[in-house]
């Protein structure tokens, strides 16, 4: 029974280590567990005439985009766009996912953003608001 026990023991700490290194993705911006970068989902709408966040949901960050879809001119003016608002360098805003898609990944390199989590949605519901 010392045998059972001890396997018992041992899923019991197998289990408590999986919600820390997996935690359940909560709202559109996390943080990554494994490098400490800020990640921002983002729901991008090309072809608008200026740039603005629209909305800001569990899904993601609305964002239009003043520049067409084409040859990655959108993606582009995204970074540009959220580099000005955050007040960050370009070269710290990275596309992670969705170059040819709406649903975007953006990742902000930890060691030039200086933001939480909260304190970026609250720039982006503010700019939402003002936006609107």
């Amino acid at each position: 029974m010392s045998k059972k026990s001890a396997k018992g023991g041992k899923n019991s700490k197998t289990s408590k280590d999986e919600p820390i290194t997996n935690p359940i993705p909560n709202g559109p911006v996390l943080v990554d567990a494994k490098t400490g970068n800020l990640i921002v989902k983002i729901l991008a709408k090309p072809g608008a005439k200026a740039s603005g966040i629209t909305d800001v949901s569990e899904e993601g960050i609305g964002c239009q985009i003043a520049a067409p879809p084409i040859d990655g001119e959108a993606n582009t003016e995204l970074i540009k766009y959220l580099s000005k608002l955050l007040d960050l360098r370009k070269s710290d805003i990275s596309l992670d996912r969705g170059s040819k898609s709406r649903q975007k990944t953006i990742v902000l390199d930890k060691t030039g953003c200086r933001h939480s989590p909260e304190q970026l949605l609250t720039i982006f519901r503010t700019e939402a608001a003002t936006g609107s």
